[in-house]
């Protein structure tokens, strides 16, 4: 297993199950040493960041160094996630890699996310390993 400083845990935020499974698998494969923690809304992304609902007690939990986010979930959607991610503290927001990882063909979603600083890509589904390892070492070092 490699261990990059800085990557502890890459948090998946998306509300197919099977999209969550299938990602974690190819984390797992990819010989990282990470936690993977997929949560099924935007809201639930949100309180795991925060500690706050169902990750009351996540104080103890890696945080992440990456998160992978899809666009289109029920409710609180990805930009509606970005909005609010935006508003939080800044120390839980430093450090952390996020990109949008979405099945979305409409040019619109790719253009707004380049205009977006702080993503580092627009990935579509599903994640690959080389993918996923473009990330972490553009991002992050042994």
């Amino acid at each position: 297993m490699k261990k990059f400083s800085g990557l502890d845990c890459i948090l998946l935020i998306d509300d197919d199950i099977a999209t969550n499974f299938l990602h974690t698998l190819t984390i797992n494969d990819s010989g990282l040493d990470v936690k993977v923690q997929d949560v099924e809304s935007a809201q639930d992304g949100l309180d795991y960041l925060t500690c706050k609902g169902k990750f009351i007690e996540c104080a103890e939990f890696p945080r992440p160094g990456i998160i992978l986010l899809d666009i289109n979930m029920p409710g609180m959607n990805g930009w509606d996630f970005l909005r609010e991610y935006e508003k939080l503290p800044e120390d839980i927001r430093a450090r952390v890699v996020m990109a949008m990882l979405t099945t979305s063909l409409n040019p619109d979603d790719a253009t707004h996310a380049k205009k977006i600083g702080y993503l580092k890509g627009f990935i579509s589904k599903p994640l690959t390993k080389e993918v996923l390892m473009k990330i972490v070492e553009e991002n992050f070092v042994v």
